[in-house]
């Protein structure tokens, strides 16, 4: 089974981040996805067979279901309890600089566009997490690349308001 880190205080980075996330925040703390770490996480005894927390994962403090323990809903793992299974994966966390030049080169790479991807830089900005928007909009800027992600509310706003105009056929040329 898992022995957790108990006592040890988290970088102080990762002081002010949130401590409870889903397993595709949690990979994208070490760079992997959320199937890579469920899959680490069920080898150290802490999922089931079902991808649901193990009760030694409930007791020990590594995951919860929902926001609060014994409730009902999305599974949220512990940052810190879980790390000493990604630290025997041989996996660090990505620093923050790697984590935005990543975005914006990936971001940069997708406005280009290329026959055999079927997505666009709006579509996977959309994975973005918004602590890294401004941050990955300043690297865009650095390296030249005209896109910039749109704040959070405001882009699924434009285009709700936008797709409703469409559909009643107000909309504008631009």
């Amino acid at each position: 089974m898992l022995h957790l880190i108990r006592g040890s205080q988290p970088p102080p980075s990762a002081a002010s981040e949130p401590q409870w996330l889903s397993l595709t925040d949690l990979g994208r703390i070490y760079g992997i996805s959320a199937v890579h770490c469920g899959r680490l996480l069920s080898e150290a005894g802490l999922r089931d067979a079902n991808g649901q927390p193990s009760r030694h994962a409930l007791r020990s403090g590594c995951a919860i279901r929902g926001h609060q323990p014994h409730a009902h809903g999305p599974t949220q793992w512990h940052r810190s309890h879980c790390q000493a299974v990604f630290q025997r994966a041989g996996l660090e966390p990505i620093q923050h600089t790697t984590l935005v030049q990543q975005w914006a080169e990936l971001l940069s790479a997708l406005t280009e566009g290329s026959p055999s991807i079927s997505t666009s830089a709006a579509d996977m900005a959309e994975d973005l997490p918004g602590e890294l928007v401004e941050p990955v909009n300043a690297e865009l800027r650095h390296i030249g690349c005209s896109f910039q992600v749109a704040a959070r509310g405001h882009a699924r706003h434009h285009r709700q308001s936008e797709r409703r105009r469409e559909e009643r056929g107000t909309a504008r040329p631009l």
